[in-house]
């Protein structure tokens, strides 16, 4: 007897909640792309693909901008584009707001490297400093922490 089971139902018991966010920065800003609410959150993987070639000098960094508190890094400021970035290549955070994010098909596993990052209420931001081309599809999975708590995309 065969068993199928749900890719959506297994991505969901190991990694929770799967929401998404496309984002194609046309200028220098700050953008948020999810809004945390109700409460704290974990993070269990947040990764980025590529889908449109990052080819300009383009300074980039995720952050968490919570409601009360401390804006703060989840990844440090990177220029992924004066070498080129492909549509297709991932961008992912290592759990460490100073490390630099990794790029490439072999991007890190959130939940594998540290278990995740807790979250509060806020937005989740992707800073463009300089340079603004390409397009990027980001992928967050959570687990809410306190009863009520979500994130959706912005």
């Amino acid at each position: 007897m065969s068993v199928y089971v749900d890719p959506n139902a297994l991505r969901a018991t190991a990694l929770g909640v799967l929401i998404s966010k496309v984002y194609t920065p046309l200028v220098v800003e700050t953008k948020t792309l999810f809004t945390v609410a109700g409460g704290i959150c974990l993070i269990t993987s947040l990764v980025g693909k590529v889908t449109t070639a990052i080819t300009v000098a383009n300074t980039v960094k995720l952050q968490a901008n919570p409601t009360t508190g401390t804006t703060s890094d989840l990844f440090a400021a990177t220029d992924i584009g004066t070498t080129d970035t492909p549509a297709g290549d991932l961008i992912s955070l290592t759990g460490v707001p100073a490390d630099a994010p990794v790029v490439g098909i072999g991007a890190a596993n959130l939940y594998k490297t540290s278990k995740g990052i807790f979250i509060a209420p806020g937005t989740i931001e992707q800073v463009t400093a300089t340079g603004a081309d390409g397009g990027i599809t980001w992928f967050l999975t959570y687990v809410p922490i306190e009863s009520g708590a979500t994130i959706v995309a912005a």
